[in-house]
C-alpha cells in the first residue's frame, strides 16, 4: 500500500498574513512542518500543494517536492485533491502546513489503521481538553465521538453541553488537522458540494459527515501548536529554542 503525505500550503491567511513564509531560526514555518512530516517512517512521498510562487519556490529551496495548484479552492481538502488524483498513492495523509510540531508517530499511527482496516475511509486524531480557556475558543475545533470511535460532530462551540446537574466528570476532546483518507474516496469527495454545516462553522469534515461518511477518530496525547496568530507564533519559537534548535 502507497502512502503519500501533502501538506496544502496557502499563502494568504485571514489572521497572520503569509505566516508560513515566516522564519523561525532561518527555516519558514512552511520547512518545519516539512520536516517533521519528513520523519514519518510510513510515508512513501510527501508533497507540499502550493496556491503560490512564493510558496513553491520556498520548498524548491528546502530539497522538497512541490506542485502548484489552483487559487480557488475552498479547503486543503479540495487543494490536495488536486495533486492526489493524479499521483499514484492509495493512501492520503493531509496534514496542516501551519503545523511546524506535528509528531512524525501522529502520521504512522494514523497510516497504520488505514492498512490494518482496508474498508476506512477517513480518519483524524482527537486529545483530550482539560483547560476551560482551551474549551472556551473557537479556534480549537471540539469533537464528539460515538462509542465505537467514529465522529459524531465537529464544532467550534463547547460540545457537548453539560447541564448544571450533570454527575461525573466532564470530557471534552480537541480535533487536531490532521487527516487520513483513501485515495479514491477523497477524489470522490473533493467533488461533492460544501454543506450549510461547512459553511456555518468553516469546517471542511462536516461535509463527509453531512453525507454519513463515518470518520475514525484515533485519541493521542499530543498537544498540536497551530500557528495562527502571532502568540502561536512566539510559543512555536519557545518551544524550538528549548530543544536547542537554532
Amino acid at each position: 500500500m502507497r502512502i503519500v503525505g501533502i501538506i496544502p500550503a496557502r499563502y494568504e491567511s485571514t489572521r497572520m498574513p503569509r505566516k508560513l513564509l515566516k522564519e523561525i531560526f532561518s527555516k519558514t514555518i512552511l520547512q518545519w512542518t516539512w520536516e517533521s512530516v519528513m520523519r514519518a517512517e510510513s510515508l512513501d512521498d510527501v508533497i507540499v500543494a502550493c496556491d503560490h510562487e512564493l510558496l513553491f519556490d520556498n520548498v524548491i529551496s528546502f530539497g522538497g517536492k512541490a506542485v502548484m495548484t489552483d487559487t480557488v479552492h475552498q479547503s486543503g481538502t479540495d487543494r490536495i485533491a488536486q495533486v492526489a488524483c493524479n499521483i499514484d498513492a492509495d493512501v492520503i495523509i493531509n496534514v496542516q502546513a501551519d503545523e511546524p510540531l506535528i509528531e512524525p508517530d501522529i502520521i504512522d499511527m494514523l497510516a497504520g489503521l488505514m492498512q490494518s482496516e482496508i474498508d476506512m475511509q477517513m480518519a483524524t486524531v482527537k486529545r483530550r481538553l482539560v483547560d476551560a480557556d482551551e474549551i472556551a475558543d473557537p479556534n480549537n475545533v471540539k469533537v464528539v465521538c460515538d462509542e465505537n470511535g467514529y465522529a459524531l460532530y465537529f464544532s467550534r462551540s463547547v460540545i457537548p453541553y453539560y447541564r448544571a446537574d450533570t454527575i461525573g466528570e466532564k470530557e471534552y476532546y480537541k480535533h487536531l488537522g490532521i487527516y487520513a483518507y483513501k485515495k479514491d474516496f477523497l477524489c470522490e469527495y473533493s467533488q461533492w458540494p460544501q454543506t450549510w454545516l461547512e459553511k456555518a462553522e468553516k469546517l471542511e469534515q462536516l461535509r463527509a459527515l453531512g453525507a454519513g461518511v463515518k470518520i475514525r477518530v484515533l485519541e493521542t496525547d499530543y498537544d498540536a501548536v497551530g500557528v495562527d496568530t502571532q502568540e502561536d507564533f512566539d510559543k512555536v519559537e519557545q518551544i524550538l529554542k528549548g530543544r536547542n534548535i537554532c
